[in-house]
């Protein structure tokens, strides 16, 4: 069956950095049908240029739509807009593409499941870049039964779109990858660093590390080069990274897993966001070292 002939209207809630990226993507493959953002002038710019429908309200552009995807910043955001359609939520299946903390997205899922919706968490691996190369990998938790449908909606924007259990699978993954990231950039940084005050040139440091390293991966092809041009426009933010980190900080905790690396990092990204570099790139993680 074409996806045309099932005629499940999407919408998308949050037009921010990766929102807005995926919403094109959606468009591009003819998935898209409506955008909502907080933001009028945001979401009736998107809506306009991606011939998508613009919803002035939460509450009309939920009830007109079958898939709701939601790309937000924090629990906050997240639970505030569920929050608002629950009552609305009969019938729908709502995708939630950010990362935020597993025990508040399960019991959203459970307050969107007891209204008669469906609710799947689906963190994403991959910045702006990857969005616009539709090469995202997604990571989903939720009712294995819809997986296929969930599947092909998202097929437009990522590569990889990879089933990983429960309600709360696909962000408790995400988290394991992101303790990771933050702590394999703060080991970029000490080697571009090194590097660079032991003298050796800055595309030797380059080719080092992003060609010839057994620990080169696309993560320091991305960030290598801006590290050492100091370029810290943003793909994905120290306010970001801070934010999951804090979230994985706080479980390892409450389990009594003990993560001094991932704590460093931690400890670093946290100054660069008090020194005012918050919506900079996670490159600027050079910053913290010189």
């Amino acid at each position: 069956m074409d996806w045309e002939d099932m005629q499940r209207k999407v919408l998308i809630i949050g037009l921010g950095v990766m929102g807005s990226r995926i919403a094109a993507n959606l468009a591009g493959s003819g998935k898209l049908h409506g955008v909502y953002d907080r933001t009028v002038e945001k979401a009736r710019d998107t809506a306009g240029r991606l011939n998508a429908t613009y919803y002035p309200d939460l509450i009309s552009a939920v009830k007109d739509n079958d898939i709701i995807i939601t790309m937000l910043y924090d629990d906050e955001s997240v639970s505030q807009v569920y929050s608002n359609v629950i009552s609305v939520s009969k019938g729908r299946v709502f995708v939630d593409m950010s990362t935020i903390s597993p025990e508040t997205s399960i019991e959203i899922a459970k307050r969107i499941e007891e209204n008669g919706g469906k609710m799947y968490d689906a963190p994403v691996i991959g910045t702006s870049i990857a969005v616009e190369r539709k090469n995202l990998v997604v990571l989903v938790g939720g009712d294995r039964s819809g997986f296929d449908e969930i599947r092909e909606i998202l097929s437009g924007t990522a590569n990889s779109i990879v089933y990983m259990g429960e309600n709360g699978a696909g962000l408790y993954a995400k988290l394991v990858n992101n303790l990771f990231l933050g702590s394999y950039m703060t080991a970029l940084a000490e080697a571009v660093r090194f590097g660079k005050r032991s003298g050796i040139p800055d595309d030797i440091i380059n080719d080092v590390l992003v060609k010839y390293s057994s620990a080169r991966s696309p993560t320091s092809e991305l960030k290598v080069p801006k590290m050492i041009s100091e370029d810290y426009s943003v793909q994905f933010s120290v306010k970001n990274m801070l934010k999951d980190l804090e979230i994985v900080g706080k479980l390892a905790a409450r389990n009594t897993i003990p993560l001094p690396m991932a704590s460093l990092a931690l400890q670093l990204f946290r100054y660069l966001q008090i020194t005012g570099h918050g919506e900079e790139d996670i490159a600027a993680i050079y910053r913290a070292l010189r």
